[in-house]
């Protein structure tokens, strides 16, 4: 039986094309326009003569130095979580008895700390520490307060993994060490990227931390690099938005690659 195409799905589908289009249109079409032409035309209309003038600005106004600390930041935080987490989760979904339970609890406490709630003793032991002013001074309370949500969601991935598995690993003679290896970190593979991606993104998106951690212009983030979009005089919103266009294109790249991991992380089936 020959089915009936269904045009409210489709006219449905063609408006929520619309919503999320049309913001995207006029993001990237004001990036090729001068700042003059954006205010005389209107962010709607379409630029006579397209420029890319406002990517070569922001990398000449010190936006590339921003953007080479930001990946540094974020590669940084992605390395910490990636060693700490996988075996730590692992130990977690492995050891007998109560304590390594509550040992885990206690770590969860930190989902309910905000960042905002500690962000002046933070400031204190930053200072004292001597990494005030310095990116390591970003790395490491951003990477701090990755790790209650990645050990989260990569413990629960983890434990999908059936007992089966690792009692064919045991029968083989296979150490701890190399059933974690050779086991247990491939069939994680959805966890392992959804920890790299929520990671990577509270390390690119930013704000807190850089913004009281740090202050001189060496050690400026991408976040804070487009304050400087904005004067006395007014907001140049083309080079604002070729900067922001800049700025995503890093983590879009890293959700191309891993999206359809990603999506099996969040889903709880572990990458199986």
């Amino acid at each position: 039986m020959r089915r009936r195409p269904n045009y409210l799905a489709g006219l449905g589908s063609l408006v929520w094309l619309v919503v999320v289009g049309f913001p995207l249109y006029v993001l990237l079409i004001s990036t090729f326009r001068t700042r003059s032409s954006y205010s005389s035309e209107g962010p709607l209309s379409f630029p006579e003569h397209l420029t890319l003038k406002n990517y070569v600005d922001d990398f000449s106004n010190g936006f590339g130095q921003d953007f080479l600390n930001t990946v540094i930041v974020t590669v940084s935080v992605v390395a910490i979580v990636l060693l700490v987490v996988p075996p730590l989760a692992y130990a977690i979904v492995r050891a007998q008895g109560r304590t390594i339970g509550t040992v885990f609890r206690i770590f969860l406490l930190g989902l309910a700390i905000p960042a905002q709630a500690v962000i002046v003793p933070m400031f204190y032991v930053i200072s004292k520490a001597g990494l005030y002013d310095h990116l390591i001074g970003i790395i490491l309370p951003t990477a701090a307060f990755c790790l209650p949500v990645c050990t989260l969601v990569l413990t629960g991935a983890m434990r999908d993994i059936s007992n089966e598995l690792y009692e064919a690993m045991a029968m083989d003679g296979a150490t701890p060490w190399r059933v974690f290896w050779q086991m247990v970190v491939p069939l994680s593979k959805g966890g392992l990227s959804s920890i790299v991606v929520f990671s990577a993104l509270q390390a690119w998106n930013g704000f807190l931390f850089p913004l009281i951690l740090t202050q001189s212009e060496s050690t400026k983030v991408i976040t804070l690099g487009l304050y400087n979009f904005q004067t006395e005089h007014g907001v140049d919103v083309p080079g604002l938005l070729s900067a922001v266009v800049l700025s995503m294109l890093p983590i879009f790249i890293v959700y191309l690659f891993a999206r359809r991991a990603l999506v099996q992380g969040l889903m709880g089936v572990g990458g199986k």
